[in-house]
C-alpha cells in the first residue's frame, strides 16, 4: 500500500488536502479546512459586517453553504477566493437586509470601534502605541463605503491578488 501511494502522488497529496477530502465527502476534511481558514476568513466577516456576533453567524453560515455547494467548486481554481465569494455573498445579503447598505453601493457607514483588535507588541508602550495607530486606521476603515472596507481587507489583510478580489467581490478585473 505505502508503495502504490508512492507511485500515485495524486492519491498521496488528496490526504492533506482538505478541499480535495470535501469533495470527497470525507467527515474530517471540515474541520481541517475550517482550521486552515478560520482566522482569516472570520477577520474578513467581522471587517465588512463590523459586528464580531453577526461574522460568527456568517462564519457558520458560510461553511455551512461551502458543505452544500462543494460539488459546484471547480477544482482547477483556487479554492480561497470560491471560500471568500461565498462569505462576500451572504455578507452582501446581511447588509442589504440591515440597513441597507451593500458592498455594491458607496454609502455611509458607523464607525469601527477600535477596541475590537488586539496589537501584540514587545512592551506595553508599544502595545499602547500599535492600539492608538490601529483604532485611527479601524475608525477611518470604517467610515468607507462597504465595498472599499471588503476590497481594503482582501488586499492587505488577506494578501489576495487583484484576480482573486475580484473574483470574490464579482467585479470585472482589469486587463
Amino acid at each position: 500500500m505505502i508503495v502504490a501511494a508512492a507511485m500515485n502522488p495524486e492519491a498521496w497529496g488528496d490526504r492533506s488536502d482538505p478541499v480535495a477530502r470535501l469533495r470527497r465527502g470525507d467527515p474530517d476534511a471540515l474541520t481541517a479546512a475550517i482550521l486552515r481558514y478560520q482566522h482569516r476568513l472570520f477577520r474578513y466577516l467581522v471587517r465588512v459586517v463590523q459586528d464580531p456576533v453577526t461574522a460568527e453567524d456568517l462564519f457558520q453560515q458560510t461553511w455551512l453553504l461551502v458543505l452544500e455547494k462543494i460539488g459546484r467548486y471547480d477544482a482547477r481554481r483556487s479554492f480561497e477566493p470560491w471560500l471568500f465569494s461565498v462569505a462576500h455573498n451572504l455578507a452582501i445579503d446581511f447588509l442589504r437586509r440591515r440597513r441597507g447598505e451593500s458592498l455594491d453601493w458607496d454609502n455611509d457607514s458607523g464607525a469601527l470601534a477600535g477596541d475590537r483588535f488586539a496589537s501584540p507588541g514587545p512592551d506595553a508602550l508599544e502595545r499602547l502605541l500599535d492600539f492608538e495607530r490601529m483604532s485611527l486606521l479601524a475608525a477611518c476603515l470604517g467610515e468607507l463605503p462597504a465595498i472599499h472596507r471588503e476590497v481594503l481587507t482582501l488586499r492587505f489583510e488577506e494578501g489576495m491578488k487583484l484576480e482573486e478580489i475580484a473574483d470574490v467581490s464579482g467585479v470585472p478585473s482589469q486587463p
